[in-house]
């Protein structure tokens, strides 16, 4: 019985040696990247007091994915991810091994801050959607959802064990020291990349010219019914649903009268509750898509956060945010995987690149605009008017899409 639980929920992983070097390897980068967030995200609201300039940061690490992630899914689909994904992850060094060094000789200011979270945008506008869709090179169509889950996985960890990993060391030592371990972290995704040999990588050789490629991506998306609802979905809540880096400290500061270890904690808890799921929805990748439980998630995370108008202790933001983790992710999975499933191989790159722009390239909207409210208001507004502004935005949604809603509901595919 156990065996059999933890072979259906590692399938892809005992199946595929090239991804399991490849998840081992993203593990511990991944905890260094959600260090560096931590501290990041910290230290510009610790110069500045400002829940704004918390947003501009934001906004400015995931604006380039808004501009440059469509152009980067038609270079994906011409070059081996495995070369691209090198890299992105030593930019990233780069990047981090700066920030390291200004962090620590006290010369930072914020708008250097800045110019680097641009940086890591725009390696981000070609590493996310190369990453995402080299997980089908490495495990093939019969363990994609599984594949989708365990490296959906990897980042929900991260999510727990980096903030409480920085809350410590900022507390401890400094946030320099949060900045150095991001650094050296990237060290263990290339050693990952490193051992993966003889991908069978789909790569597309008849070249058009760029605009084309992008526009037969997105003709894909638009004509293709499952993958539109989905793509309208992603638009709402990933603009709105998905800005805790910027609300939590200022929660955290504002309501819970609390420092660094409380908005570690509570980004921990967000973590959990997407471990949960991203493990749940491993085990159960047997079964394929379920689109009855991807739209009850929907309502879930836009309700949960509505509701967080009325909580005002620590517990119970503990709770609220392993709620809101665990009904993100199941969204982001299933999301993921209505995006893959029954892609040509040679649209896959671009395919991916348009999830990525609605996943993280609409950030900047949502940050921008929770940022604005909270600066006008008060912190307990955070959560709640993305909340209740998703659900206004979903009405024409459910409108329009009514007969496919209807049948995803019915028929749970």
């Amino acid at each position: 019985m156990i065996s059999d639980f933890f072979s259906n929920m590692f399938s892809s992983q005992r199946r595929s040696k090239n991804f399991r070097n490849f998840w081992f390897g993203q593990c511990l980068s991944v905890i260094g990247t959600w260090i560096q967030r931590t501290a990041q995200t910290w230290l510009v609201y610790k110069m500045t007091g400002s829940a704004l300039l918390v947003g501009i940061l934001s906004a400015c690490q995931f604006v380039p994915i808004l501009f440059l992630t469509l152009i980067a899914g038609t270079i994906i689909d011409r070059f081996p991810k495995r070369n691209i994904l090198l890299l992105t992850q030593s930019g990233f060094l780069v990047l981090g091994a700066i920030m390291t060094a200004l962090v620590y000789f006290r010369v930072v200011r914020y708008w250097e801050i800045l110019l680097i979270a641009i940086g890591y945008g725009i390696f981000q506008s070609f590493d996310t959607p190369a990453r995402q869709s080299f997980v089908f090179e490495l495990v093939g169509p019969k363990d994609l959802l599984n594949g989708i889950s365990l490296n959906s996985s990897v980042f929900n960890l991260a999510k727990i064990v980096g903030p409480s990993i920085a809350g410590i060391l900022m507390a401890k030592f400094s946030i320099a020291a949060c900045f150095l371990i991001d650094t050296c972290s990237y060290v263990a995704v290339l050693i990952g990349l490193f051992f993966v040999q003889n991908v069978p990588a789909t790569i597309r050789t008849a070249h058009k010219n760029v605009i084309r490629d992008m526009k037969e991506g997105l003709h894909y998306v638009i004509h293709t019914p499952a993958v539109r609802l989905s793509a309208e979905l992603m638009l709402i809540v990933c603009t709105l649903e998905f800005n805790n880096s910027v609300i939590i400290p200022v929660y955290a500061k504002t309501v819970l009268h609390s420092g660094a270890q409380t908005f570690a904690n509570l980004m921990s808890a967000v973590g959990i509750g997407s471990l949960a799921a991203a493990f749940t929805m491993s085990y159960r990748s047997k079964d394929g898509i379920s689109r009855k439980l991807y739209l009850i998630v929907t309502l879930g995370t836009v309700i949960a956060q509505s509701l967080m108008i009325f909580v005002h202790t620590y517990v119970m933001a503990l709770v609220m945010m392993i709620i809101i983790g665990f009904c993100n992710m199941i969204f982001l999975n299933q999301s993921n995987a209505s995006f893959q499933y029954s892609v040509p191989n040679e649209l896959r790159g671009r395919i991916m690149s348009v999830y990525v722009l609605l996943n993280q390239g609409t950030t900047p909207l949502g940050s921008l605009y929770v940022g604005a409210i909270m600066d006008v208001t008060s912190g307990i507004w955070g959560f709640p008017a993305c909340g209740l502004l998703a659900i206004l935005c979903l009405i024409p949604v459910v409108i329009d899409q009514k007969k496919l809603l209807r049948q995803w509901f019915a028929t749970g595919r």
